[in-house]
């Protein structure tokens, strides 16, 4: 069977910071659909399309050319939105979950942990993390952090300062993007698990899949996208997309 990769883009109208936040104007623009636009010049994608349970957005992003899955309202997580969205790609083998509030996401580091995914069978998931240069979004418990192996495979995720730094020279701290791609039929068990210790003490999703044993490749970058947590934030972004 030809392995295909489908691009899902999650997209909720309820934030108790930001409501509506996918249809926010950015330049012009809905903040969602400066996402699908970018993740739709991917090479490694064979299709993308925006999942949502909000007719709103639904109708939105039908209008400038998007597919659209229509999904349940009660997920307790974005995976699992991603689970029941998959299932309208009966052909696709593996996924990217693609966060549906970062409008200058990097449309070559969604291909890389797509390729990542497709040259080796024994990777369940691949996320990406890049150099965390502040002191102060190190001890920040907001800003996830990541080890690795020595072959770039996760170790762990907290919210704690990692590796803590008992001696020099100190190991440059990674910090965690939250961009996964997963084999179709690890998502599959990975959303039928229940809630693990450690995932459960840190709120970190990821941790279930580390427990159980799965291998996380975890690509390096350069690039942290900004994100839109606020409409502060999404004023931010309109100032770099029109300079």
């Amino acid at each position: 069977m030809k392995e295909q990769v489908v691009g899902l883009i999650p997209a909720r109208w309820g934030s108790s910071r930001f409501p509506g936040k996918p249809l926010h104007l950015i330049a012009g623009k809905p903040l969602v659909q400066h996402v699908w636009e970018r993740v739709s010049s991917c090479t490694r994608l064979d299709a993308v399309a925006i999942a949502t349970d909000d007719e709103r957005i639904r109708q939105t992003a039908e209008a400038f050319g998007a597919r659209v899955i229509m999904t349940r309202d009660d997920h307790p997580s974005g995976s699992d939105r991603l689970a029941e969205a998959v299932q309208s790609f009966p052909e696709a083998t593996h996924v990217v979950n693609i966060q549906g509030d970062e409008p200058l996401i990097d449309p070559a580091l969604v291909d890389e942990l797509a390729s990542v995914l497709l040259n080796d069978a024994g990777i369940a998931m691949a996320t990406a993390a890049c150099p965390l240069d502040s002191d102060e979004d190190f001890l920040d418990p907001n800003i996830v952090k990541v080890v690795c192996t020595l072959g770039g495979e996760a170790l762990y995720f907290s919210r704690s300062p990692i590796p803590f730094p008992r001696n020099t020279p100190v190991l440059k701290p990674l910090r965690h993007i939250g961009l996964y791609a997963y084999r179709r039929e690890f998502l599959k068990n990975y959303v039928r698990w229940e809630p693990t210790p450690l995932e459960t003490a840190e709120s970190l999703e990821q941790l279930r899949a580390l427990e159980h044993g799965a291998r996380i490749k975890v690509v390096p970058t350069d690039h942290l996208a900004p994100g839109v947590d606020t409409p502060e934030q999404a004023a931010m972004i309109e100032q770099l997309l029109q300079h």
